[in-house]
Formats: C-alpha cells, structure tokens, sequence
C-alpha cells in the first residue's frame, strides 16, 4: 500500500475503477492531472492495467469485481465486500486528499459513505445511472458526494433540482472514439480480405457477460456464415480479459472468429456490421458510425426486478441520447442465436436502414457537444487546491 510520511509528501488521490470503462476514464484522467500539475500527486486505488500504466498504484485490480446484474453481485458479494473492506481500511489510515469514484455505484457509494465519515472530499466521476432507475439514491448522493461530475447534459438539471453539486464535464468518449485506418487498410491490419463480409462480436468486458453472451453470439455467427459463406468475424479482447478466458468458448465454434487485443476502434471501423453487448461500447461503436445490433441478456430473476425498477425507454445508450429506437435492441428471449442473425442480416440486406441509422449517430455526437466545458482534470485539481 502507498501509505506516505511525515508532512513533506505529495498529495494523495485515491481513485476506484470497478470496470473496464472505468479504467479507461481513470487512466485518462489521472494522465491529464499529472501531465498539468505543478504539485507532485501519487494516486493509489481500485482499477485495470490502463490505470497502472498511467501511473496508478494498483491495490486491487478491477478485473475482479467487473460482474453485472443483481444475482451475479449476491453470487460475488464476499469477494466484493472483502475488496471494500480493505478500501475502507486504506482510506482511514493513509487519508488521501481526495477521493475519485468513477461510476461502479454498488462499491462506490459505499465506500464515499467512509470517506465522509473521515472528511475526505469526494468527486464522483460519471453519474450512476439514477435517473434510470432507484432514483431516490440522489438524497443518498446528496449527503455522500462533494461534486458530481455528470458527462450527460440532461444530468445536470436532474442534480439541480435535488440540490446536489454538478458539472457537466463532456463525454470523455466525445474526442477519444477514433481510427486513423479506412476500412480496407483496418482488414489488412487484421490479416482479413477486403470482399468479404466482416462482422464484430462484442460479447461485453465482464466475465459474467462472456459467459452467457458470447456462446449466444458465436451460434448466432454460426447461423448466419450458412447464409454468408466466408463471413469474417473480429472479437475485440477487453483490457479485464484474457485469451485464455474466452478460449473454452471460441473452441466450441464452428466458424473462425479472430480475437484481437488493443485496439478496439480500428476493429469497429473494419466491420460492416457489429453484435454487442449492451453497454459504453455501444455509444463507441455509434460514434465510430459502424451499424450495430445490439443484446441483452442476465439471469431472469435480475431482469424481472429490472422491469419492475428501470424507468428509462431503451438500453442502448445512443437509443437514449437520441430518444429513440436508433438501434435494434434483442433483450432477454429475443437474444436468442436465431433472432440475432436474423436482425443481422435484415440490417445488412438493407441499405436505406444503415444509411439511416449513420444518419442517427451523426445527431448522437451532436448531442453530447457543448459549447464550452470545464475539464475533468482541472475540475479534480480545484478540489485538490481547496484542500
């Protein structure tokens, strides 16, 4: 642990990323405080190898606790609560200047609880996704958090009306989903042929997604190379998994699927079309402007709580920032290998509908410009300088 002494140290962040989006976002903040600081800052705390090679002293890895739905989270709830325990122990005795929370609300609410308790200022980096669903966790936001940083603009009126500090900050994918490649320079990147059709399959970053997804996923390819011979098929490795991870299931299928690592843009602009699993990288894969279908599925007792609770229209988060159906979304039953390739072929055989649905993503990015921001690095140096 990075425990500092005496009273000639650098100032101490710690920062908690519980995902593999989060560990993306974490790794680009903490680059931009430390490339415009002029105080020497160590940042300690919960993430992935994007924040270790950003400079973060990694004291649990994120890997671990990436787990979605509400059974999968009782089913891992001594391993995650060890992991806050010993996060609430780390607080108490190193006492870091700020504390950074980066979406994850299950942990992080928690542990912001501590850091009150203890007088740490908190900056809560991507809003929880409140205005979705158990919206009455803004009274407990309100108590918890020194500053809500949101990246959606119709956040800000949201926190307003509950009183709680906000700033909309800008979406910290806005300026950073980009390839350098055309498509046929990305195919021969990955080795594969320019005439044939290439599809991404994008099971999710989580563990508990590859497996209940991607076995759905690989079916769905299977069925849908019957009626395409020679499809190619990219499945873009998240920085929480590992080739061996996905290995039990890419064996068990029928048809080549190539998996590669690092590069997750340049695999959506070689695709004509891509399957995902529902989360941040379909707002990626809008802003790069490749069409996608997209797929939900959990444990049905987690869904049936989620019907009962969720109070936002669609899943996708272009759907939502466009406020309407911009993507087709296959949830639960309807995420089935048959339904899937019978959308993906549909939305490839029609080129009105992806044309369309280009048209869609360019009023997506639209949205999330503002004409001025304030940065999330300079947001977090402020609450440093006030300390």
């Amino acid at each position: 642990m990075c425990y500092l002494e005496n009273d000639q140290h650098p100032q101490l962040v710690a920062i908690v990323a519980g995902e593999a989006s989060g560990d993306h976002h974490g790794a680009d903040l903490v680059s931009k405080i430390l490339a415009t600081s002029s105080k020497s800052i160590r940042f300690c705390g919960i993430g992935g190898s994007h924040m270790k090679a950003a400079g973060v002293e990694i004291l649990h890895n994120s890997a671990h606790l990436a787990v979605i739905g509400l059974v999968e989270i009782l089913s891992h709830f001594r391993k995650v609560y060890k992991v806050l325990r010993k996060m609430r122990q780390f607080l108490k005795e190193s006492r870091p200047d700020l504390l950074i929370l980066i979406d994850y609300p299950e942990f992080n609410l928690r542990l912001a609880k501590t850091a009150k308790q203890l007088g740490i200022k908190v900056l809560y980096y991507i809003s929880p996704q409140i205005w979705a669903w158990r919206e009455y966790r803004v009274h407990q936001i309100k108590k918890l958090v020194d500053m809500m940083a949101v990246i959606f603009p119709f956040e800000v009126p949201f926190y307003d009306r509950a009183g709680v500090p906000v700033c909309f900050v800008g979406h910290p994918l806005k300026n950073k989903v980009k390839s350098n490649l055309t498509r046929n320079k990305a195919l021969t990147k990955f080795g594969l042929e320019s005439h044939h059709l290439t599809l991404g399959l994008f099971p999710g970053s989580r563990k508990s997604e590859i497996k209940r997804i991607l076995p759905i996923l690989i079916q769905a390819a299977e069925k849908i190379s019957l009626k395409i011979p020679n499809t190619q098929y990219l499945l873009p490795l998240a920085s929480t998994l590992t080739e061996t991870e996905l290995a039990p299931y890419l064996a068990k299928s029928t048809v080549p699927i190539k998996v590669i690592s690092h590069c997750p843009y340049d695999v959506m602009v070689a695709c004509d079309s891509i399957i995902a699993a529902s989360g941040t990288v379909t707002l990626e894969i809008a802003l790069i402007g490749a069409p996608m279908i997209v797929v939900y599925k959990v444990k049905a007792f987690t869904y049936w709580i989620g019907r009962l609770l969720i109070k936002v229209k669609y899943i996708a988060l272009c759907n939502i920032i466009a406020e309407e159906l911009v993507v087709p979304e296959l949830i639960q039953a309807e995420a089935s290998p048959e339904h899937i390739a019978e959308e993906t072929l549909n939305l490839l055989q029609n080129e009105n509908k992806v044309k369309a649905m280009k048209e869609k993503f360019e009023f997506v990015k639209a949205r999330l410009e503002i004409p001025s921001q304030i940065n999330i690095s300079n947001l977090a140096l402020e609450m440093l300088n006030t300390v």
